[in-house]
């Protein structure tokens, strides 16, 4: 899989980027439920987005993280594997990161939870996100 997407500045244009925040603190992890569109929402998710041109993996998620929810963070390592999204045509990547400045905010999603390792599973995740949601307890630390 990292031979495809070592080519994926190439064709920029046909696969998008889209990052995810694990942001993590005191041994949780930060779930946001969707409130649109209409098909994915109450459906749980990490924050992020969509990778835009001449931007980096990690400039794309500290854009996204002050846009849906008013911080400021600082990204991490790698969480699982590339998840390929839309029949191929993007990629998830979620990495670790951690609030360096303010206090989550209600901007774009309808709520927010603070999860432990063992409530991981207590909320509906969007299907992109269950393999990452099973890699995650080994970076959440002791709030197990």
């Amino acid at each position: 899989m990292s031979g495809t997407l070592s080519a994926v500045p190439n064709f920029s244009s046909e696969i998008r980027i889209i990052v995810g925040a694990a942001i993590i603190a005191d041994g949780r992890v930060l779930a946001c439920e969707r409130s649109e569109p209409a098909e994915v929402a109450g459906r749980w998710e990490f924050p992020g987005g969509k990778v835009e041109p001449g931007e980096t993996e990690h400039d794309a998620l500290v854009r996204e993280c002050e846009e849906e929810l008013g911080v400021t963070v600082e990204v991490g390592e790698r969480v699982g594997q590339d998840v390929l999204l839309g029949h191929g045509r993007a990629v998830l990547k979620v990495y670790t990161a951690r609030l360096v400045e303010g206090v989550p905010q209600l901007i774009e999603h309808a709520e927010f939870r603070w999860l432990a390792a063992h409530e991981l599973h207590t909320v509906p995740w969007l299907p992109a996100d269950a393999p990452i949601v099973a890699a995650l307890p080994k970076f959440m630390g002791d709030g197990a």
